[in-house]
């Protein structure tokens, strides 16, 4: 029997550096995955739309798709927006709801593979401060996410660890970068953002980050999130293995 078709879901931005890095992303996953139609749609700004691809797909007889957001928390794109779009589908066409990225141990590697880029050694964790910075959001739950991921984030050996958000939510990135140079054994303080692509909200963190010794790039085409990708798809499609063979 045919696999599902995956359907990745961004938000969309102005910036075209948007755009271009969800879709490096998504190809890079697909390359992981021969074999697999990975399709790709914005809820906003750039094209092509959800309800396009949507469309698209069902007019060539696609029967079964899994949609997975391109978010690290779930907050209220992925309560309301994303499955509000998803209804749109023509009856046809099955759309499953992947769980969106956030957490796994594969976003804290990514995370650390930034950080050594941007030129830090495991041998300096143990002296450095690291500010996770996201976009930040006013649901409990997601702000919640981002608290334990910083905490896991810790666990892996740095100095210390604090989020920070560029709106909705408090701390800011630069008051973050502050209070991590007042604590004890924090000789350098890196700038982690928690976000996947550029834009204007990733282009705050970096204005915030400007004390800091060491800023990372976003997340991007990383190979962990894009086996994220997969395994969020696999999940996806084990779940309704298992409904169906229940109902049946």
């Amino acid at each position: 029997m045919d696999r599902p078709s995956l359907l990745v879901i961004a938000h969309g931005s102005r910036d075209p550096r948007h755009a271009a890095t969800v879709q490096a992303l998504v190809r890079r996953a697909g390359a992981l995955r021969p074999g697999l139609r990975v399709e790709t749609a914005f809820l906003d700004f750039n094209l092509p739309s959800v309800t396009g691809v949507l469309d698209r797909l069902a007019a060539e007889g696609v029967r079964e798709a899994v949609a997975l957001p391109l978010l690290l928390t779930r907050a209220f794109h992925a309560k309301a927006d994303v499955p509000a779009v998803l209804r749109q589908a023509h009856p046809s066409l099955r759309v499953h709801q992947a769980e969106v990225l956030g957490p796994s141990p594969l976003l804290i590697a990514a995370v650390e593979r930034r950080l050594y880029e941007a030129g830090l050694t495991p041998a300096d964790k143990s002296a450095t401060g690291v500010v996770l910075a996201s976009a930040g959001s006013t649901d409990p739950e997601a702000i919640a996410v981002i608290a334990e991921t910083a905490r896991e984030l810790r666990r892996t050996g740095w100095c210390s660890v604090r989020p920070a958000f560029a709106s909705a939510s408090l701390p800011r990135t630069e008051d973050a970068v502050q209070a991590l140079r007042t604590e004890p054994g924090v000789r350098r303080v890196a700038v982690a953002p928690y976000v996947i692509a550029p834009g204007r909200l990733p282009d705050r963190i970096a204005a915030g980050a400007a004390e800091a010794d060491v800023l990372a790039d976003v997340l991007g085409p990383s190979p962990e999130l894009a086996a994220l990708l997969l395994e969020r798809y696999d999940g996806a499609v084990r779940a309704e293995e298992l409904v169906a063979a229940v109902a049946g």
